[in-house]
Parts: C-alpha cells; structure tokens; sequence
C-alpha cells in the first residue's frame, strides 16, 4: 500500500536499527521529513544518510531516553529542525530481562516513561501544527506481544509493554477532543541484522528454532512488515483508528 506523506513531520523515538530504522525509511520514502534519535552515533549517521537519500530533511540527534531532560530537548532540536511535528512514533526499549531491580529501571525508564516524556515534549508542537490548519497528528507507540501473554523470559519487558498499550487507550481518550490519534503496533519475533534473533539464529539457540516453529508462517518478520502498520495508522487510511493496537506477528499468538 502507497502512501503519501508529503510535507509531514515525523519524530521516531529509538530510530537507528531495526524496526525503528524500518519505521524512519518508510515515512521518508512516503515523502515526510524525518527525525531520529538513539544513543549510538554510528547507527544514528547511517541511518539519517538513509533518510537524506530519499531527498527529504534529514534529522538525528543522540538522546539517552531513560532521561527525562535529554528528551525534551531531542524533542525541541527535531521540531527545529523540522518545522514542527506532526507524528511521533515512539520505538526504544531498554529490554528489561532479569525479574530484579535493574531489568525493572531498564524497561520502566526506556519502555514506559521515555513514551510519557517524548509525548509531553511533542504535544505541544502537535496542538500547533493543528492551530495553523494542519491535519492529522498523531503517535503510535511500539509495545510488542509479549505484554499479551505470561513473558518468563522477560517479565520486566512484558509487564512495561502492556502499560503502553493501556497508555495508549487512555491518551487516544485524552487527546480525541483535539484532533490527535494515538495508536500503538505489538510485534512479535523480529529479526534484522545485529539484533537479538539474529544473534540467538547464529548462535544455534534452541529458543530460535522453538519460537520459529511456533509462526505458522515458519519464519520471524521483518522490520518493514511492522513499518507498514505504523504508517497505515500513521496516515488518512487510518484517520478513523485510535486507540487500539494491532498485532504484527504472523500468527505467532495463535499457537504460543
């Protein structure tokens, strides 16, 4: 499916690799001026090229996004940089994995709360771009399946990723007066290069080869199979979705 964002502002939140990275090309071949933001600045570089070779404004700044103050400034520097926003996509995740202190901090900060911070930052460059007769703001937020199902492996990520999908009803309720939608993605297993299912690929995991016999589709997805539903929620076609978030995982929830 085609789509046009032509003249859109977007911020992607954790946009360097991955899904992210995948999320950040999309909106720049659609036409929108892009703004990224992660910690490396390696993986920043080469992606903001990306978006630049598509003939669009191209913005990157390194943001730690378990830092509330770090955020609003990313957030001010993008809508310079930009002109303004009109989408934000919220994507990083600190992977809290360990049922301690740490995997809690780790996804508490970077799931849920750089979610909270990065909405409050754009928000008011949103209410702008509506005030100057723009149309069609909106976020989306990246949970991920796991927040739908018992998560033993990773019961910090899972917990944390199910508060952004109840924040995410209870901001598409607070901003539906104006004008604002908020939507949020919940992938399954993705793999793309340098991450994590990759790695369990190369090394001869056993929870690789359990968690792909468990798609019906016998395979994990991509980064662009997510991309997709994000600017379909992100665009006119999905003007009248908010509130909801939609599974991207091949079926993995079915037999899982």
């Amino acid at each position: 499916m085609a789509f046009d964002f032509t003249g859109r502002r977007v911020v992607v939140c954790g946009g360097s690799r991955g899904i992210g990275r995948s999320i950040a090309l999309g909106f720049a071949a659609s036409g929108a001026d892009v703004s990224i933001c992660a910690r490396g600045a390696a993986s920043l570089d080469a992606t903001r090229a990306e978006i630049a070779a598509h003939g669009r404004t191209a913005h990157a700044g390194a943001c730690d996004l378990a830092d509330a103050s770090a955020i609003a400034a990313y957030i001010a520097a993008a809508a310079a940089a930009l002109g303004g926003i009109d989408i934000l996509v919220n994507n990083a995740s600190g992977f809290g994995m360990t049922d301690d202190r740490a995997g809690w901090a780790a996804s508490f900060d970077v799931d849920m709360m750089a979610v909270v911070h990065a909405s409050h930052a754009a928000l008011p460059h949103m209410r702008a771009a509506l005030a100057e007769g723009r149309s069609g703001p909106s976020i989306v937020s990246v949970s991920s399946i796991s927040a739908m199902r018992p998560s033993t492996r990773s019961a910090p990520y899972g917990a944390l990723k199910a508060a952004v999908i109840h924040y995410t009803t209870t901001q598409a309720a607070m901003l539906a007066e104006d004008g604002i939608r908020v939507n949020a993605v919940a992938p399954g297993s993705i793999e793309f290069p340098g991450g994590t299912w990759e790695k369990r690929r190369l090394e001869g995991s056993p929870v690789y080869d359990r968690v792909r016999a468990s798609i019906p589709s016998g395979r994990l997805g991509t980064p662009e199979e997510v991309a997709d539903v994000v600017l379909f929620l992100a665009s006119p076609a999905g003007r009248w979705v908010t509130g909801q978030t939609i599974v991207v995982d091949g079926g993995q929830l079915l037999f899982s």
